[in-house]
């Protein structure tokens, strides 16, 4: 493994923290499906993604100092 990515766009974070979200909500008595779980996981890695995006864009506008 040799590529390297902001962790936002990873899946297999965003899928630990969909299960152990998951599991607080079975212990409170609410039930999600794996279809749920799997939807709500594509959702996060491309919305961390999009916020990635945005933060990038912002911090090039902010910047005081020009590319070289």
């Amino acid at each position: 493994m040799t590529d390297i990515k902001p962790w936002w766009q990873s899946k297999t974070l965003w899928g630990a923290l969909v299960t152990l979200g998951s599991a607080a909500l079975g212990l409170a008595g609410l039930d999600m499906g794996d279809a749920d779980r799997d939807a709500l996981i594509d959702l996060l890695t491309s919305l961390g993604a999009a916020i990635g995006g945005v933060i990038a864009i912002f911090g090039r506008i902010a910047a005081r100092s020009r590319i070289g």
